[in-house]
């Protein structure tokens, strides 16, 4: 499938304060297929929060800078399916009947998820360079439901010879975290946290990999620091040594793919 030579890269909330390992590792692999990644210092937030709390004006102020800021036509590749959900479901919603609306159609258009950008448009494939490896995948509301790219993560790692990838038990179910729904309902959130965090550690794989950092953040928490419904069962500074390492797709087909 033919693909532009340049690309926008949206970097996420979660990825620049917590996870940028996982946005450096996203643009090598995109500039190792021969892209010019375009990283816009102007971007901000995708305005999710504000939106899914009803507060509709504050998200279209935020949204409205990125309008501004990727105004080329351009692939916008975002390493999240929670935010690249909201740039190209939500925006037509959030400004439709506004004198924005226009753009934020053009820029909806042009979203893309990374994983569903890799296999299904650069038809990604390297040579898996790691040793034998075992891994549990998960996939987020996001990509599953809003976005329906959750099959282009599994199909990437098919696609590394040495990893076994499993899935655990209900999989299809949330991980708890929901965004603001995890601080609005702590006790669900974690309930929902610690039943996803005790299927995980029943595959007996020894890294969680996943799409999503917010998904990534909150079943690394659980699986680190022992979270249950009735708090935490381990001291928040002794993280348990035998949790799954956790890391964003990006990070393990770049580890996996680059020869030092």
């Amino acid at each position: 499938m033919p693909h532009s030579a340049r690309v926008y890269f949206f970097g996420t909330c979660l990825i620049d304060l917590i996870f940028p390992q996982a946005g450096l590792a996203a643009m090598r692999l995109l500039r190792r297929e021969g892209l010019e990644v375009i990283f816009p210092q102007g971007q901000t937030c995708c305005g999710q929060p504000a939106y899914n709390s009803g507060y509709d004006a504050a998200a279209r102020a935020v949204a409205r800078q990125q309008l501004a800021t990727f105004p080329e036509d351009y692939p916008i590749l975002v390493p999240s399916a929670s935010c690249a959900g909201m740039m190209k479901v939500q925006y037509p919603k959030l400004f439709a009947g506004t004198a924005d609306e226009e753009r934020a159609l053009h820029l909806a258009a042009r979203v893309h998820e990374l994983t569903d950008y890799l296999a299904r448009v650069l038809d990604w494939r390297r040579p898996d360079l790691g040793p034998p490896l075992k891994v549990v995948l998960h996939h987020s509301c996001s990509a599953r439901r809003e976005m329906g790219v959750s099959g282009a993560a599994a199909d990437l790692l098919a696609r590394l010879a040495n990893l076994e990838v499993v899935e655990p038990d209900h999989t299809h179910e949330c991980c708890g975290f929901g965004g603001t729904f995890a601080v609005k309902q702590p006790e669900i959130s974690a309930a929902m946290a610690a039943d996803k965090a005790a299927a995980i550690l029943a595959t007996g794989a020894r890294v969680l990999v996943g799409q999503d950092c917010g998904c990534l953040l909150n079943l690394g928490g659980t699986l680190a620091y022992g979270l249950t419904a009735k708090g935490l069962t381990a001291s928040p500074r002794t993280p348990d040594p035998q949790a799954p390492v956790v890391k964003h797709i990006a990070e393990l087909l770049w580890e996996r793919t680059h020869a030092p």
